[in-house]
């Protein structure tokens, strides 16, 4: 019983903090529905020449920053991002490149922000994780969302210039569950504020930033609603301690902390928005902040093209260059198409974003799940392809005399990002109940178990109607017609192909929820295909779209990029008719018998003839450390001090060393 409402708690928290009202239409919420709106993302919107113009000048300074002055290389050993480097960072605007320019900032629109993600994420992950943490899901964003007009005023110029911000939400027994969050905000008797105790873990920035949102719990009492609330805390504050740096196998330069707060005193007008809305706050960011995370990724798939070309013509074997053996030649391709589908993604999402005409909060998460899951397998293969050479460091290729090219580095980097700000198995729920939405505020009564019956006779009568009107529609669409988007060309067939399998993707939906009614949300492998297959559709939709685009924008390069998308589109196909036949196909009920049966101790003999190196001890922790010890050999925490009391080079200006940690979110898995 305890389990069950444990359960039922945790889904009532992250549903009040849902955006449960859908006033701006949504090409991915149509896409699950049967109804492909290709209207909604085609044409897509001209972006305007001032913020062309202004974007492509950010964009050439930071690449010319980035080559004279940032050695990728030195991040990665010395696992950190140099103090210059951030100050350059800041000189440029970089801090400030989604902050409006009354604010300081250089107000660039989503599109461009995303490109320079693209940029930072092939030269280095450290520095993308960097931007994007400080003003995706940092203080910047939830203020211009959330923020009242005092609060802009005063922190904004600041984020645009000199302070880095940070982000903390997950603790040690918390990730994707905020019910369970044990943080509290004290209301004070005098009413002036409250007091923050508590410790967050993995906290992005956590021991270099100037300020932080810390969200926390305030208990309901009188003259306060309560609720989990968002806080603006100045890192001065007194009773912070960063009690640890975090280390990782991937994303060196990152500034990853455990962070206690003690009895810290945050005044009521850092309350940002109100008293309850701080999930809210927290999933709203995650639009831009999982854009920004599909970007990075497509910044190192563009990359990896770039070294699968010049390696597997340079690597001869058997009298010719790897790359025209035929399986060195697939994966090559691969890491071509889906490098152009990741990008298309990106673009036909940012313009949406940037549009603000729809509501993108599917397509931003379609994007990032899709996005992170193709640039593993992109590096995967990138591996594959450079074979030991791709296996050995970069610093030991360079001791060598050959080019020091960071495939392993690639590798470990963009493993990361299929769990930070919302791991894909998180994603494919998240998606999921938006995706299920209609259904649910239809006929929601009627799948769910204890709903009295004259409730349900209530419910059945509206949800005939709509069903009626719904079911039908399926059946038939313009995929079905052979002149169908003719405007598109060869390319047509894609999207043909796509609206049909849209209505299929819609019916199969239904028939789920209809099965398993109530108990739909326990068959999570099930639901991630569904999501994976709206991602596949999205993708190839995407990937037409941007191919036109370019072709009016880029005249001559028309015929590369529809190549390239009709090779994307051929590959992506296959994938989701390979996931529509895994939905009734499959072998889901016996291996979750073997797991349960596995975590019982049943196979425990399985076990047997190895040693575990990691000795004994808790793989969670039940409550909060009381301190911390860094393993022998990690580099010193900076920040590891009361705050206040930091020794000279380690003043609150985050100099002494900068960088971020993983992003986390409500909805993912464990960072934050």
């Amino acid at each position: 019983m305890a389990t069950n409402t444990g359960a039922q708690e945790a889904r009532a928290v992250a549903e009040a903090a849902r955006e449960k009202d859908w006033t701006l239409p949504s090409f991915g919420k149509g896409l699950f529905l049967g109804d492909i709106r290709l209207d909604l993302i085609y044409p897509q919107p001209k972006l305007p020449e001032d913020a062309t113009a202004k974007g492509e000048r950010f964009l050439a300074t930071l690449r010319d920053y980035l080559q004279q002055n940032v050695d990728p290389q030195a991040i990665e050993r010395d696992k950190r991002i140099p103090d210059a480097v951030v100050d350059g960072l800041k000189k440029i605007g970089a801090l400030g490149m989604k902050i409006p320019e009354r604010y300081g900032g250089l107000g660039l629109s989503q599109v461009y922000y995303n490109r320079a993600m693209i940029i930072l994420g092939g030269w280095h992950a450290s520095l993308a994780v960097l931007m994007s943490a400080h003003q995706s899901i940092g203080l910047p964003q939830p203020l211009l969302i959330h923020g009242s007009d005092e609060q802009k005023e005063y922190w904004l110029p600041k984020l645009a210039t000199s302070h880095l911000s940070a982000f903390g939400l997950t603790e040690p027994g918390v990730g994707s569950d905020p019910a369970k969050m044990t943080s509290k905000a004290v209301p004070t008797q005098d009413g002036s504020g409250y007091r923050i105790s508590g410790l967050k873990l993995w906290m992005t920035n956590g021991t270099v930033a100037d300020v932080m949102v810390v969200v926390a719990k305030v208990p309901r009492s009188e003259g306060h609603k309560g609720g989990i609330t968002a806080f603006i805390v100045p890192r001065e504050s007194e009773g912070i301690v960063t009690e640890t740096r975090n280390d990782f196998m991937g994303i060196h330069g990152i500034e990853n902390s455990l962070t206690r707060f003690t009895d810290v005193f945050v005044p009521k007008a850092n309350v940002i928005g109100r008293e309850g809305l701080g999930l809210r706050i927290a999933l709203s960011t995650l639009n831009t902040g999982r854009m920004a995370m599909a970007a990075q990724s497509t910044g190192a798939a563009k990359w990896s093209v770039k070294v699968a070309r010049e390696f597997a013509n340079a690597r001869v074997q058997w009298g010719k260059p790897i790359g025209q053996h035929d399986e060195v030649g697939q994966k090559v391709g691969f890491i071509a198409a889906t490098a152009f589908g990741m990008e298309a993604m990106v673009d036909v999402t940012s313009r949406l974003a940037d549009e603000k005409r729809n509501d993108v909060r599917i397509e931003a998460g379609l994007a990032k799940l899709y996005g992170t899951e193709k640039a593993w397998q992109v590096a995967d293969d990138l591996m594959q392809v450079c074979g030991g050479r791709g296996y050995e460091t970069a610093a030991s290729l360079s001791a060598r005399g050959v080019r020091g090219v960071p495939v392993e580095q690639t590798l470990r980097d963009v493993r990361a990002n299929r769990i930070i700000e919302g791991s894909s198995e998180i994603m494919h729920l998240a998606i999921a109940r938006e995706a299920v939405d209609q259904h649910l505020s239809v006929a929601g009564d009627l799948i769910e178990e204890g709903v009295p019956l004259g409730d349900k006779a209530k419910v059945l009568a509206q949800a005939g109607k709509f069903y009626g009107k719904w079911y039908p529609k399926l059946a038939v669409g313009p995929g079905q017609n052979p002149t169908a988007y003719q405007e598109f060309g060869p390319l047509a067939k894609h999207l043909r192909y796509a609206e049909r399998a849209s209505r299929k993707l819609a019916r199969s939906t239904f028939y789920c929820m209809a099965l398993w009614r109530g108990k739909t949300e326990q068959h999570g492998a099930f639901l991630g295909r569904i999501v994976d297959i709206g991602a596949e559709l999205y993708a190839m939709c995407a990937a037409v779209v941007y191919a036109r685009t370019i072709a009016t924008e880029q005249p001559e390069r028309a015929a590369a990029t529809r190549e390239m998308a009709d090779v994307f589109c051929e590959q992506s196909q296959q994938r989701a008719e390979q996931l529509f036949h895994g939905l009734w196909h499959n072998t889901d009920s016996a291996t979750y018998s073997l797991a349960q049966d596995v975590l019982e101790g049943r196979h425990t003999w399985l076990e047997e003839g190895v040693i575990d190196p990691s000795g004994e001890g808790p793989m969670v922790p039940d409550g909060a450390p009381a301190s911390v010890t860094a393993p022998a050999g990690t580099a010193p925490a900076a920040g590891t001090v009361p705050a206040g009391t930091a020794p000279a080079g380690k003043a609150s200006s985050g100099k002494a060393s900068s960088g971020t940690g993983p992003a986390g979110t409500a909805t993912g898995a464990g960072t934050s």
